[in-house]
């Protein structure tokens, strides 16, 4: 009997922060299509969080039925005019020219819809950055050095205990966490770092060593590291205004759409391993982890995972809303839109593209699971 109630007391540990944070994020993503469209004087039919069959729902006075489905692994809007979730366009006549439909919008507007979901994500991660930064402040460490690892690229680089580390590569470097967040996504790039050193400033040439590290959770990660060893003293914690706040957002928000990019980008070249990609049960397991943290960290998450879905959804794949935007892009340059052939085939190759990554993202789920 404890057994079985520590199983459920674990899995409820874990599906309740992933439907929290998933809700949060796909909810105002969602939103972001929704209100627009309602601005453009689109219909909208549907506002659904999740797929499948219907748990509780209501109509609005506009007659937009609101809905919260089975399967809590997204959303979506639908529009007068869609045959599917998967805004399926209908092709009658009748429909396709009815004066809330979304087909009858200019290029214009029908882009801004599309784009109103991602956008709607980054604003999400930059309010709850900003909140937190207002609310606990930003804790900030001095960058030296107190210690070098022998043998470590630190090492050959030429570094030495009392350095202070100025600037990476060009760009300052305010806070230790600078230094750890540039290193770690740059294994085997080599970076140009000045320090000062006696009053002098120093440049040193050092190429990050790709090592796995493990979290205080037992997640293994491959980072890059210097072997550069730092004591957290002279800790302060600072708190922001609400216009230093949303600035200390955007570069938080900015940073993770960096290093995102630069890890796709690595693995495409074969510089990084796919194995890190992630899908719907990694995320759970890290959102129950985080959960045992406290209620502002896993509001962190929200915001990390709500700039990954925005980020995602730009992806110029048919299917996603940067597939719909490539479609507009095209529309508006030839001035009449594509074929309705030719966009059937783009979302069939959109749709295969996306299954795929969701069975290799499980897949590598899978494989870490049974790896811990």
């Amino acid at each position: 009997m404890d057994m079985i109630t520590g199983f459920g007391g674990s899995v409820l540990g874990t599906l309740i922060p992933f439907l929290f944070v998933l809700t949060i994020v796909v909810f105002f993503h969602e939103l972001g299509h929704f209100l627009v469209a309602r601005w453009c004087g689109v219909a909208v039919r549907t506002f659904s969080v999740g797929f499948g069959p219907e748990i509780v729902g209501f109509n609005d006075r506009h007659g937009t039925r609101w809905r919260i489905a089975a399967i809590p692994l997204g959303g979506y809007v639908k529009f007068i005019d869609d045959m599917s979730a998967a805004s399926t366009p209908n092709r009658d006549a009748a429909i396709a020219h009815h004066e809330g439909s979304f087909q009858g919008k200019s290029v214009a507007r029908r882009a801004a819809i599309v784009a109103a979901g991602p956008i709607a994500n980054f604003i999400l991660a930059v309010v709850i950055f900003a909140g937190l930064f207002m609310a606990a402040g930003k804790p900030v460490s001095a960058p030296t050095v107190d210690g070098v690892q022998e043998n470590s690229a630190a090492a050959v680089a030429g570094f030495q205990v009392g350095d202070l580390i100025k600037s990476i590569d060009g760009a300052p470097v305010e806070s230790f966490t600078d230094l750890q967040r540039v290193v770690s996504g740059s294994a085997g790039t080599p970076l140009t770092i000045v320090v000062e050193r006696a009053g002098q400033p120093v440049t040193l040439t050092a190429t990050p060593e790709r090592r796995e590290t493990t979290d205080r959770f037992g997640n293994v990660h491959r980072v890059g590291m210097l072997g550069l060893q730092h004591t957290a003293r002279n800790v302060t914690v600072v708190t922001y205004g609400p216009v230093g706040a949303v600035g200390e957002a955007v570069k938080e928000t900015s940073f993770i759409v960096t290093r995102t990019l630069d890890y796709l980008w690595g693995v495409i070249i074969g510089r990084e391993s796919p194995d890190q990609l992630g899908g719907p049960i990694r995320v759970a397991q890290v959102s129950g982890q985080v959960a045992t943290l406290g209620i502002a960290p896993l509001i962190n998450l929200a915001a990390i995972l709500s700039v990954s879905i925005g980020l995602l959804n730009l992806f110029p794949i048919p299917l996603l809303d940067g597939g719909h935007l490539v479609f507009y892009a095209i529309e508006a340059i030839r001035g009449r839109p594509l074929s309705e052939r030719a966009q059937d085939y783009g979302f069939r190759v959109g749709f295969a593209i996306v299954l795929a990554l969701m069975v290799f993202a499980t897949w590598n789920d899978l494989m870490q699971l049974a790896a811990g």
